[in-house]
């Protein structure tokens, strides 16, 4: 259900973003939260293998990315088809990652890269439970606008919406055609979402399928 809203895919085709409730299950979420703090190691030493500073972030994270974590791309590829009908599109996954905020930072107003089409945030768990809006632009950019790549404070005099998730609820976005950011501080220790993306199976972005990356040969197996 995106805000009382039953047709999806025009709310998402015509506004740029839809908020879907229980992408996953909560009790998902939290597991496979679980498996990846796990995966990264239960001390701090262990954890910061990961730290990442980037823009537009205004403090460091830890990143997980999906060609190094077999776990969150088959995440991605499992909710292909589901966005899919969701969008009413034929879609190829490029990549996801997995990260997680500390406490006081803010994500600033920006637009992503090619690969980034079709995007999906998905809340996974917070320390303390207290909900991080994310902020996504009212206003489709222009080709100038998306190729200058702008890093910003905030939306300026355009319009935005502020979307708050629970863990397992998720915002649809296009991410090159629409700015978006955290803009107010994280008020938990903590906060771990994934982010998973997607490009038009014949659209201008097709060559950004699998993140141009390099596919495996073919399987072959012998008895």
């Amino acid at each position: 259900m995106v805000n009382g809203e039953s047709n999806l895919a025009s709310v998402y085709l015509e506004r740029g973003y839809a908020l879907i409730k229980n992408v996953v299950p909560p009790e998902v979420a939290g597991v496979f939260l679980s498996i990846t703090q796990r995966a990264m190691g239960d001390s701090r030493d262990a954890q910061a293998r990961f730290v990442a500073s980037m823009k537009p972030l205004s403090k460091p994270a830890y990143d997980i990315y999906s060609a190094d974590y077999p776990a969150a791309l088959t995440f991605l590829w499992a909710l292909t088809p589901f966005v899919e009908s969701v969008i009413g599109k034929s879609l190829l996954p490029t990549y996801s990652f997995f990260r997680v905020y500390q406490k006081g930072g803010v994500c600033m107003v920006h637009s992503d890269r090619p690969s980034c089409e079709h995007s999906m945030s998905l809340t996974l768990g917070a320390s303390d439970d207290l909900k991080w809006p994310f902020t996504i632009g009212q206003r489709r950019l222009s080709e100038q606008e998306i190729r200058a790549k702008e890093i910003l404070p905030d939306f300026g005099g355009d319009g935005f919406s502020a979307l708050e998730m629970e863990p397992g609820d998720a915002v649809l976005y296009q991410g090159v055609h629409y700015r978006h950011g955290r803009l107010a501080p994280n008020p938990n220790r903590w906060s771990a979402h994934m982010f998973l993306h997607w490009v038009d199976r014949d659209g201008p972005f097709k060559e950004f399928a699998f993140d141009k990356k390099a596919l495996p040969r073919g399987a072959e197996f012998k008895f």
